[in-house]
């Protein structure tokens, strides 16, 4: 027997698909190893430094031997309680730090909460376009995972009646994400408290990403599931980070929010997955959550006429639609009328959006991720978390390669 005829692989992880929008962001980067001035739409990352006093107290960490140890798996006492606090301040709602568990990054807290929730056959709601993740990730756990796709004439926010429609004896939790991820629509508190009165009827729990919470334009706000419906909070996981918020992607801190007895059986996961974050980034991030929200507010801003401008642009390329993003970081632009047409230097034709990425990282030198990473076929995102002059360039070589 050949070596490659026994050395399989899980159908678990054959059965996954890898992350897009790393898979974008890998691509981009190598074409500019290669000295090929690419410019990235594809990763959501902030572009701006994080900020120098959450530095300063990782610097001044690095320094105590304390924190050249493991801390308990689920956190640092003083973060969990400081992660509890601004729990109060901007959600609105009290927890009890016992409640909270601190992950590596928020991607680890959505995976390890589906990983306790999802047994084999268990179906989770997935509202689209969502986050490429977290299909994935109810597959890992054995799950299905039931996409619902919203349209762009309700903003992209599903209803109650859609996702009754697809509910089932198997129905397990149903993912909330708002601001969202990819198509930076902020859903309505009506909605909210809608969805919530619906999980509680059918004993659904409720996995809400928050992480983009203060990132919002033109007055919309955030509507925390937890203060506008107190009763669901027995059945709610809250998932949130530093990452987007304080420009601390690289720190990988998050956390989850849970009724006591499922942040136990996290931490029981944790513990042997990969036990505690790292002490320094937990100082920093400390830091970041104790501290007020004013270096929040001056990179929101720049994300704010970075976002007008987006959409000005991305509007003004024939065959593309951009609907106004109030929320996150991202534009989710209609491409559909761009497919099956000849376009580019070269004429080519894309039959999908996928193949209309790779055309315009190919030709236009520009990485965005397609729609279907998201659930939406037909669309592109782009992230504007970049410097305005890229962004700039980015749109006028997007806009002369359509035209050609």
């Amino acid at each position: 027997m050949t070596a490659q005829a026994w050395q399989t692989l899980s159908n678990r992880i054959q059965n996954v698909a890898p992350s897009a929008t790393l898979a974008v962001d890998t691509k981009a980067k190598a074409m500019k190893a290669e000295g090929i001035d690419i410019i990235g739409f594809g990763a959501g990352e902030p572009n701006f430094p994080t900020p120098g006093y959450i530095v300063e107290a990782a610097v001044e960490a690095c320094r105590d031997p304390r924190n050249h140890r493991y801390t308990p798996t689920a956190g640092l006492p003083e973060l969990k309680a400081a992660i509890a606090e601004k729990t109060k301040r901007d959600s609105g709602y009290s927890v009890d730090a016992s409640q909270v568990v601190v992950t590596n990054g928020g991607k680890q807290a959505v995976y390890e909460t589906l990983q306790v929730l999802v047994d084999p056959g268990d179906e989770v709601i997935v509202p689209a376009p969502y986050w490429t993740s977290y299909p994935e990730m109810v597959k890992l756990a054995g799950g299905v995972p039931i996409s619902v796709l919203s349209s762009v004439k309700h903003g992209f926010v599903p209803t109650v009646d859609q996702l009754e429609a697809v509910r089932t004896d198997r129905t397990k939790a149903i993912v909330v994400n708002s601001p969202s991820n990819p198509c930076g629509s902020v859903w309505d508190a009506q909605t909210i408290r809608e969805i919530a009165h619906w999980a509680l009827e059918h004993h659904v729990w409720i996995l809400s990403d928050e992480i983009y919470e203060h990132l919002t334009y033109d007055g919309k706000k955030t509507s925390y599931i937890g203060a506008e419906v107190p009763e669901c909070r027995e059945q709610l996981i809250v998932l949130n980070g530093v990452a987007k918020t304080f420009a601390m992607t690289g720190w990988r801190v998050g956390w989850l929010i849970a009724p006591r007895f499922f942040a136990q059986a996290v931490s029981k996961l944790q513990g042997h997955l990969s036990s505690n974050v790292s002490d320094v980034s937990q100082r920093a991030a400390l830091a970041a959550v104790s501290g007020d929200l004013s270096a929040v507010s001056q990179m929101r801003e720049a994300f704010d006429i970075r976002r007008q401008r987006i959409e000005r642009m991305l509007n003004e390329i024939p065959g593309v639609f951009c609907p106004k993003p109030t929320g996150a970081f991202y534009a989710f632009c209609d491409v559909s009328a761009l497919l099956g047409q000849p376009h580019g230097p070269h004429g080519t034709v894309s039959h999908s959006s996928a193949e209309l990425a790779a055309a315009l990282l190919e030709e236009a030198h520009i990485a965005a991720v397609p729609g279907e990473a998201f659930g939406a076929e037909g669309y592109l995102r782009f992230s504007y978390a970049l410097e305005d002059n890229d962004l700039i360039e980015g749109m006028q070589r997007f806009r002369k390669w359509a035209e050609a």
